[in-house]
């Protein structure tokens, strides 16, 4: 990924994604934001303990970055749920609140709303499909993960947006890596298909569980971009709850221009 600076912030972006001038794409580190402590500092969640007021300047700063008409989150639950914005159920939430819909998936055709993902170990997968201006932004955690979260989503863009998966570019973000993800309870959490991701030592290497799952679905795998980075190695660039316990979610966000 590079590191872009913009208005002092910073934030990191897929090659494979920043080809394309209809889009604005961002993984934004834990810094340059107004939180302390636990929290320090660019934090976008209000559900961790952290000052709203100060989430909410976080949030503002993000927004100018890429001059959005709006960032749209969603409730996120560890579940598959993908919720489409579109013109019918756009709803406008009071400033800097959520829309207030739960799922782990946002998809939307909608110019300037920019769907936003809060991590801290679980990975961020954005998603665009150019030929028919269609973006995604998923939450994909452990248990996301063994619910092919990733395949529904593209399932969704392709039923309900006409997408075609050959025509997607797809980039997975900093996350708990196979160097960190350890399951020792694998047996009674992971199906046993994905037994064969596993290493010796009971670590699971969900990068490239991902990017089967979206190989699987169709897309191309030279339109694929994975980190490499995991968050619990970096504390230093992004929040990790495996790492800290108590602490922020750092932000990933896709939108239309």
């Amino acid at each position: 990924m590079d590191l872009i600076n913009r208005n002092g912030t910073s934030f990191y972006q897929f090659p494979n994604l920043a080809e394309y001038a209809g889009i604005s794409h961002g993984i934004f580190t834990r810094h340059s934001g107004w939180s302390a402590g636990a929290f320090s500092s660019l934090n976008i969640s209000t559900g961790v303990g952290d000052d709203k007021d100060k989430v909410l300047r976080n949030r503002q700063i993000i927004s100018r970055c890429f001059e959005a008409n709006r960032l749209v989150f969603v409730k996120q639950v560890h579940g598959n749920k993908v919720f489409v914005l579109n013109s019918h159920n756009y709803k406008e939430a009071p400033e800097g609140q959520s829309v207030p819909r739960v799922g782990d998936a946002l998809v939307t055709s909608l110019n300037r709303e920019f769907l936003v993902i809060q991590v801290a170990d679980c990975q961020p997968v954005l998603i665009y499909e150019p030929r028919r201006r269609v973006v995604a932004n998923i939450h994909a955690g452990w248990r996301g993960s063994i619910n092919n979260i990733i395949g529904r989503t593209i399932q969704v863009m392709e039923n309900q947006l006409g997408c075609s998966a050959d025509h997607i570019v797809a980039g997975i973000g900093p996350s708990l890596g196979p160097c960190c993800a350890e399951f020792v309870n694998y047996r009674n959490e992971i199906p046993e298909k994905f037994w064969k991701f596993k290493n010796a030592r009971h670590y699971f290497d969900f990068w490239a569980i991902s990017r089967q799952q979206l190989l699987k679905a169709g897309v191309l795998e030279k339109n694929i971009s994975i980190s490499n980075m995991c968050t619990r190695c970096r504390t230093d660039l992004f929040f990790s709850y495996r790492a800290e316990g108590t602490t922020g979610r750092f932000a990933a966000v896709i939108g239309l221009r």
